[in-house]
């Protein structure tokens, strides 16, 4: 019944988080990123889910201080497989406006890819606990 309260609050989730591309803008389109955001770990609140293993962390007000991140203990179906879209769901229903800690472990493209926590436990961790399957294109 759990799993099931989680998916609904996360599909609507789903809806509020759906624009057409990522808002957050801290690591430019082409370049580096800041090298402050590759040496330490980064705590901030989720504004955006992108997809089953991409958010937003906003280190201050405004899109210009959202990191993108792909979880790095976590490969989500993409958005047009089977999953992609509960995966996305799930992702919202447990990140989305909370506070998570990010530890760093390369760029990729305009990202960050990053093992996050909330409340002291991987992200990916609590994908897995709550059944969302893996299954995208990192595995």
């Amino acid at each position: 019944m759990r799993k099931l309260s989680f998916l609904i609050a996360g599909l609507g989730l789903l809806a509020a988080t759906s624009a057409a591309a990522d808002p957050c803008k801290a690591v430019p389109d082409h370049g580096a990123a800041p090298a402050d955001l590759l040496r330490r770990p980064f705590t901030g609140r989720v504004t955006y889910v992108g997809d089953g293993d991409g958010l937003c962390v906003a280190l201050g007000p405004g899109p210009s201080a959202w990191v993108e991140v792909r979880l790095a203990d976590f490969y989500a179906p993409e958005l047009s497989e089977p999953g992609g879209p509960e995966a996305k769901a799930a992702l919202a229903g447990l990140a989305m406006d909370r506070t998570v800690t990010c530890r760093p472990v390369k760029q990729s493209y305009d990202r960050i890819v990053a093992r996050c926590e909330l409340a002291g436990r991987s992200l990916g961790d609590l994908m897995r606990a709550h059944g969302v399957r893996e299954g995208g294109r990192g595995r």
